[in-house]
């Protein structure tokens, strides 16, 4: 359940046939559970949320299957939940996995050489349910069996979202999400920051990813540099701060918090800590420096 249109879709084509459904959403440091849950309960559903982002972090570093435009490994990612998903259906005794995919409606991962792949890799030939796009793929063993009414799924193909707005209508959801997967991953400017990151240092963390989410980066050497862009950012950026890095502070003027992390493990003179941290803090707050009081903190 990502909390898009074809998701709540896909759960109502099978609800109305009398399936109990289940709905999930997967998070990770770089989508939430948010718009999920939003969308489960607009259609009756309680939402279940299963956290993969140490998983997810190993596929974004290393894909098997390639990248987007973006930092965005798409395939990899969905197979990443497709397995998680029939763990779950294994342990718990559900009966099948169904998705929100619509055939050719993503060019990356959502055709059918995709699916195909991400079924046999999964090991859930057969056993992984496209109510959206069924009637146009090979019937799976829930429909072969009775389990679900074939001629009741969709055979929905490519961009044009016609039908789903007429199915929304049907199922009476009024008000319909936007067509957006809400993964950062897709996001062209996170994703040159996180490349550069990767860069400098491949072994970068769930923080380190997280982080630069938190205002303006910058990378200087090998060091990252995060400034606050409003008061809230600047309330949390310190607290995302961790062992081995500097947050500077405006004391006695209104400014951005500063955080400096030391990506390559470099001896650095705090002189020169203090001179960029306070540089950086003073720059963007339009300030000058004669009457500037900040106070740096050495984690």
């Amino acid at each position: 359940m990502s909390g898009g249109l074809d998701s709540m879709l896909a759960a109502k084509v099978l609800s109305e046939q009398g399936i109990e459904v289940t709905p999930i959403c997967f998070t990770s440091y770089f989508f939430g559970s948010k718009a999920a849950e939003k969308a489960s309960k607009a259609i009756g559903l309680s939402l279940r949320a299963v956290d993969v982002s140490a998983a997810q972090l190993e596929v974004v570093k290393k894909p098997k299957h390639g990248r987007g435009g973006a930092m965005n490994p798409c395939i990899d990612c969905h197979l990443l939940m497709i397995k998680t998903a029939k763990e779950i259906m294994e342990k718990e005794g559900y009966d099948l996995i169904a998705t929100g995919e619509v055939l050719e409606e993503r060019p990356m991962s959502q055709n059918k050489r995709s699916m195909d792949l991400i079924e046999k890799e999964s090991g859930l030939k057969g056993k992984l349910l496209r109510p959206l796009s069924a009637k146009l793929l090979p019937e799976t063993e829930a429909e072969i069996s009775g389990l679900v009414d074939r001629a009741r799924l969709e055979g929905i193909s490519g961009r044009s979202r016609a039908r789903q707005f007429e199915l929304a209508e049907i199922f009476g959801i009024a008000e319909i999400p936007q067509p957006s997967g809400g993964c950062i991953l897709t996001e062209k400017d996170y994703g040159e920051k996180l490349a550069s990151l990767e860069k400098i240092n491949p072994d970068f963390d769930g923080n380190d990813a997280r982080i630069l989410r938190l205002g303006r980066v910058f990378f200087e050497d090998k060091l990252l540099i995060v400034v606050a862009r409003d008061k809230n950012e600047s309330e949390v950026l310190p607290g995302s701060a961790k062992k081995g890095d500097a947050v500077f502070l405006p004391e006695n003027f209104p400014g951005p918090s500063v955080l400096i992390r030391n990506l390559g493990a470099l001896s650095i003179e705090k002189e020169k800590l203090e001179e960029l941290g306070k540089k950086y803090v003073i720059d963007y707050a339009n300030k000058a420096l004669d009457d500037a009081r900040i106070s740096s903190k050495y984690l």
